[in-house]
Formats: C-alpha cells, sequence, structure tokens
C-alpha cells in the first residue's frame, strides 16, 4: 500500500552511496545487451564490458578524485594503467554479482522500489517523501529519476547477495572471549634508552673519513638540476571574472524557468481503502462498490466520523491506524487514478469511490499547500553565477584550443599568448624535479619543462592540463644543470653523519650488551624512567617495541626485551607487572568483539566469493584498451 515503505537501514544506505559514488550499477539491460560495439574492454560470462562503460566509469573516479584532493591531481595518476585497472576490475566485480542476480532470480518488484526510495531520510520533507527533492537530488547528479531506479534496482539485487555472504559470517563466543582478553591485557614497563645522538656526539671523525665518505656518497651531495620559469595560467576562473551578466538576461532567464524558483503545490488527504484485486468477479467489484458508495454516503452526512471508519475499515495497514491519514505529496508520488481524483476535490470534499490498482478508495481532501515562486531579488545572485558559468563554459572551450595553438606554432615566447587570451604573465623562483611547487607539481608539465626542447631548444611547452579543466603553458628562463656540491660545502653535514652512525652503532653495541646481562641476572649500571602502563589493544609504544613487550614471556618477572630504533636508539623494555582482565560472561564487550570479528570474516568470505564468480563466469580482459593514454 502507499505506507508500505521496509525499515531497512542497509538498503537505505546503498541509495545514499549511489548518490555520491563513482561506481553505482547499471541496469539489468546494459549488462546483458549483446549488441556489438567492436570496442569492448573485457567480455563476462559472455557479455560485454564496452569502451563507452569503461571511460564513463574512469571519469567518474577521475572527478572524485579530483574533488577529494581540492582539483590538485596528478594527470599522470587520473591517466595511469593501475587506475584504470581498478576501474575495470570494479566493473567486472559488478558484473559477475549482477550475472549471480540474474542466473538465481533475484528480483526487486516496483512496488519494493517505491516503498525503498520513500523510505529514505534524503529524499523527504517533514518526514514525508518529497518528489521535487528526490528529484533535485538525483539531477544534481546528472541521472534522471529513471537511470538512478535502474541502478538503485541493481544495486539492491546485488545488496541481497552481499547480505546473504556477510550474514554466513559466525564468531564463536569463545573466541571473542580469547581475543577480548589478549587486547585488554596490560603490562607495566619501564625502559633504558641508549640514545645514538648522545653517544656519537664526542665521536673523533678524521679528514680522511669525511673524504672517504664524500667520495662514496656522490649523489647525497649533488644538487639536483634547476631552473626558473615563465608561465601563463589558463582556468575558468579567470574567464569567469570578466564575464558581465545584465539584468534583462538575468530576468529573461528568471521568467522562462519558474518551475526552478517555486515549490509545486502540495495537497493532504485521508482515505480508506477497500482492497479489491484486479481481475475480480464482476459480483465481488459490484459487492465493494456498494460497500463503498455506503461509506461515501454516510460520511458526508457526518465527516467528522472519517478518521474513526478508517480505523475500523481500511485495509490500508499503514495508514489505517493514523485515521487514513496519506499527509502532504505532490503529483506523480500516487499512482493516476488516485492521484487524479485528490487534485480535482475541493478542500473539505469527500469523493466517490475511486478505482485503483490496489483497491477501492474514498479519499477526502484535508489541506492544500499552494504553489509558490520566489521572488527574483531572491535568487538574482544564483542566476548571475549560473549564467557567468555558462557563458565562462562556452568561452573557455573557444579559447583553450586557440591557447593551446599559441603556444605551439609561436614556440619562442608566452607574449602572444599572454596578449590574445588577456593573461598575466608569471615567473617561478627556482624548481627541481624534487622540489616543485603549484602548478609544477604535476609530473607532466614537470617533465616537458625538464625537456630537451623546452631546456636545449628554449621552447614553449605545450598546454598541459593539470586538472580541474586548468592549462598551463611555460617555458625556461634559467636553467642550471645538476652538479656536485663542493666538499667544503658539505662538509660539517658528513662530520653530523659520521658521528650518527658512530653513535648508532655503539647504541647497539651497549644495548645488546646490557640486555645480555640482565638475562643473566647480572645488574647493570642504566637509568630506569618511569613507570607506564601499556595496554596491547591500545598501542602507546611504536608497533616493533610493542610487539617485543607483549611477546615477552608473562613469568618470571622482570622480564627484558630489546628494540633497535629507526632512528638508531636502543630501547630495553623492563616489564615488572603483567595484569590480565576479569571479564564477565555478559560482558557487552564480547559481542562487540564478536561483531567486529565477524565483519573481517564476512570481508575475506566476501573476497572470495568475488574471485570464485570471475572463475565461473570466464573473464576475458582487452589489455591493450587498458594502455594508460598518452
Amino acid at each position: 500500500m502507499f505506507e508500505a515503505v521496509r525499515n531497512n537501514k542497509r538498503i537505505a544506505q546503498v541509495i545514499l552511496a549511489i548518490l555520491i559514488i563513482p561506481f553505482a550499477f547499471f541496469g539489468m539491460d546494459a549488462y546483458f545487451s549483446e549488441s556489438a560495439t567492436g570496442n569492448e574492454v573485457a567480455q563476462v560470462g559472455g557479455t560485454r564490458i564496452s569502451a563507452y562503460d569503461f571511460d564513463q566509469a574512469l571519469r567518474e573516479q577521475q572527478d572524485r578524485l579530483r574533488a577529494t584532493a581540492g582539483g590538485q591531481v596528478d594527470r599522470a595518476l587520473l591517466e595511469s594503467a593501475e587506475l584504470r585497472r581498478v576501474v575495470l576490475d570494479n566493473l567486472i566485480n559488478q558484473r559477475v554479482l549482477a550475472l549471480y542476480a540474474a542466473e538465481n532470480r533475484l528480483v526487486v518488484t516496483p512496488e519494493q522500489l517505491q516503498a525503498t526510495i520513500a523510505g529514505v531520510p534524503a529524499f523527504q520533507e517533514d518526514g514525508r517523501f518529497s518528489l521535487q527533492r528526490y528529484e533535485n537530488l538525483v539531477r544534481a547528479q546528472g541521472m534522471s529519476p529513471a537511470t538512478f531506479e535502474a541502478r538503485l534496482a541493481q544495486d539492491v539485487r546485488v545488496q541481497q547477495i552481499v547480505a546473504a555472504v556477510g550474514d554466513a559470517g559466525f564468531v564463536p563466543e569463545a573466541s571473542a572471549r580469547r581475543f577480548l582478553d589478549a587486547q585488554l591485557e596490560e603490562r607495566q614497563v619501564r625502559e633504558a634508552r641508549f640514545a645514538a645522538d648522545r653517544l656519537g656526539a664526542d665521536a673523533t671523525v678524521s679528514e680522511e673519513q669525511v673524504a672517504a665518505y664524500y667520495e662514496a656518497n656522490p649523489v647525497r651531495f649533488e644538487r639536483p638540476a634547476r631552473l626558473q620559469a615563465e608561465y601563463l595560467v589558463f582556468d575558468r576562473a579567470s574567464i569567469e571574472q570578466k564575464v558581465a551578466v545584465s539584468d534583462d538576461a538575468v530576468r529573461a532567464f528568471y521568467e522562462g524557468n519558474q518551475p526552478r524558483f517555486g515549490v509545486a503545490e502540495e495537497r493532504q488527504a485521508r482515505h480508506i481503502l477497500l482492497t479489491l484485486p484486479d481481475n475480480a468477479e464482476q459480483g465481488e467489484v459490484d459487492k465493494v462498490m456498494a460497500e463503498a458508495k455506503a461509506i461515501v454516503d454516510t460520511l458526508r452526512q457526518e465527516p467528522g466520523k472519517f478518521a474513526d471508519i478508517a480505523r475500523e475499515k481500511s485495509q490500508d495497514p499503514g495508514s489505517a491506524s493514523r485515521g487514513g491519514d496519506l499527509g502532504f505529496f505532490g503529483r506523480g508520488m500516487m499512482v493516476g487514478a488516485f492521484e487524479d481524483a485528490v487534485f480535482a476535490l475541493d478542500k473539505g470534499r469527500i469523493s466517490d469511490p475511486v478505482r485503483s490498482e490496489f483497491g477501492v478508495h474514498i479519499i477526502e481532501l484535508t489541506d492544500i499547500k499552494p504553489s509558490s515562486i520566489k521572488a527574483l531579488d531572491e535568487v538574482r545572485d544564483e542566476i548571475v553565477a549560473e549564467l557567468r558559468a555558462q557563458e565562462a563554459g562556452r568561452r573557455f572551450a573557444e579559447l583553450a584550443e586557440q591557447f593551446a595553438n599559441t603556444v605551439y606554432e609561436q614556440p619562442d615566447s608566452l607574449a602572444p599568448a599572454a596578449e590574445a587570451i588577456g593573461l598575466e604573465m608569471r615567473t617561478s623562483d627556482w624548481i627541481s624535479r624534487e622540489s616543485a611547487p603549484e602548478p609544477f607539481n604535476n609530473e607532466r608539465l614537470l617533465n616537458a619543462l625538464f625537456g630537451d626542447e623546452a631546456v636545449q631548444k628554449a621552447r614553449n611547452t605545450e598546454a598541459i592540463e593539470i586538472g580541474n579543466g586548468t592549462l598551463v603553458s611555460a617555458r625556461v628562463k634559467t636553467f642550471e644543470a645538476a652538479k656536485r656540491l663542493p666538499l667544503d660545502e658539505v662538509r660539517s653535514r658528513i662530520v653530523d653523519e659520521l658521528r650518527r652512525e658512530q653513535g648508532r652503532k655503539e647504541a647497539l653495541a651497549q644495548g645488546e650488551a646490557t640486555l645480555a646481562a640482565l638475562g643473566k641476572g647480572e645488574s647493570a649500571a642504566v637509568t630506569w624512567g618511569e613507570e607506564r602502563t601499556l595496554q596491547r589493544g591500545a598501542p602507546g609504544l611504536p608497533a616493533a617495541a610493542m610487539q617485543a613487550v607483549f611477546s615477552a614471556p608473562a613469568e618470571p618477572l622482570p622480564a627484558h626485551v630489546g628494540v633497535h630504533t629507526p632512528e638508531g636508539d636502543y630501547v630495553i623494555y623492563r616489564i615488572e607487572a603483567v595484569q590480565r582482565p576479569q571479564i564477565g560472561a555478559e560482558d557487552p564487550r564480547i559481542a562487540a568483539v564478536a561483531s567486529q570479528y565477524a565483519q573481517l570474516l564476512a570481508g575475506r568470505d566476501f573476497g572470495a566469493f568475488i574471485t570464485d564468480l570471475r572463475q565461473r563466469y570466464d573473464v576475458n580482459i582487452n589489455a591493450s584498451a587498458l594502455q594508460a593514454q598518452q
């Protein structure tokens, strides 16, 4: 019925995910179409993944990466073979799940789909489904409602599979308890540190050692090639700043698109439903219609009884308990015959019996929210922004080609392009491959700028897209080749490094000797730090130290373990006490751990399930179609 919305949080999460993730599923027809494209990237179980589908998914993922990184994404990453393979693997996984769903006749009925969409909070206003909000959210993602619903239906089918596989995971209580015991175990420790910097601070370093280190490590003391560049940045923002929008254009747009700036009329109604199958015999139809007419006659004489009669006689389980109230809704929310009747009624009037696919309805119109249009002044800024963006987009497409052609056809200077497009000539500080600020932190631009054409022949780079619709062309102003720095310039660096190395060796030697002595029960002249409590499940030390401390035997105590740190220090940990928790049989943490463990198992099982499906449905990949674009 109209209110038969299943309260399924898992499905609601799937719907919201479709609006934000790049890899929403396509409809079943698109999956199983056998029309030849002449250019597919893969075949899965006899079905094709076309180059068009792959390119669309790749663009969506690239857009998502740009949005996540604020538009600053290296184009080399966006065009890499690795990203293309990830996208294709995702499409293949979707396809094998769709094939499995079709093979096992998993279906989503129109009624289920309608109820699912209506039950999503993101599509509701004041707790009621809003058709306008639904359509706006869907269209904001570049989809029509029909496309969204096709994708949603397929996602729900696949979610049925995911739930079935995931729910199969089972974690015994004993296993969860043992895991929790281990995670909550605490150990009291003290540490003694042999610091490499301190031990090496007074080490003697000879001139011979310095010279030998300098000769043995030439790359460490090489200053990389560097340059200063002149460059032009051409982007949509620079064009938008120059676009003027007239008042006449704003008014014309407002008058031509008023539905965008208004709220459609909504009506509130209540109904009494008498169910009647579509294929009912005429005798049954006559009987139900007669009952409906009798109810209408009663209500027109005593309209105040509508709620009581609805609770008593209505066969809509969702609304009967509320006296038949359906809340506010707009056009397109209800089945045709019902909607037509509601929008033909005057407020407070009761309809004649209305036949729909659900049965026979007696309807009372209880309230009306008239449509309203926002004043021009309220939406002026929105319109100006949109018109400016439209005009900038048109000009950008035209000028981008001119910009690219100019920097290529007149390669000895950027001035002609700057003058033709109206761009500011900019100059960079020193840039190297290892240290490049924006916009030169783009691999393709950096490679072009350090290439022979730019360095040896002093030519402009081509116009290179660095992401988010931004083009850059640059040329070398000053270039310095890589060179080895003089010994006198790096002498102090070498001395410091040799002392650190000697300190690391001394720390290791002293630390291991001390640990060995403590292991024999001998005393050691070390200073122990303050006692601290560590818990296995809440790391308070680096991973290697935590592993060493909790791998040590719990008895006899004290116990000692040593760790050589990445910085070169050697640390001995003295374990003085071990405390194991007392966990009650009803401790809620046991169930929480079991749930988390079950999720891990479900993820493992689902990965194995996908692997099995990929073998079952015979996946063939066109390797050439995955090559990164140059």
